[in-house]
């Protein structure tokens, strides 16, 4: 994915990238990255966990205009299973 977010970045379209394989993610160096420590196969989170897959997903699209400097990896602070998700759990900045 990495790959493709360097050629739409260069049209002028913002790209995040939501990683859990951080060694992945530091060798290709995508514009913009979130790292997730979570199974392999569930980059947002588990089935049907929509209050979990919700978070992730808000939290990445606003990390994609605070992140300045190409190929930024942020760790998000979800664990995997271990973690209350509802609307309100969107890590404020």
């Amino acid at each position: 994915m990495g790959l493709i977010q360097r050629v739409i970045e260069e049209v002028g379209i913002a790209t995040i990238g939501i990683s859990i394989v951080r060694e992945y993610a530091e060798q290709v160096r995508p514009p913009r990255t979130v790292f997730l420590k979570w199974p392999f196969g569930h980059p947002v989170g588990e089935p049907h966990n929509k209050a979990q897959q919700r978070t992730v997903v808000t939290e990445s699209l606003r990390l994609l205009y605070e992140i300045e400097t190409p190929g930024t990896i942020i760790d998000l602070p979800f664990a995997w299973r271990r973690h209350k998700y509802n609307t309100d759990s969107v890590v404020s900045g």
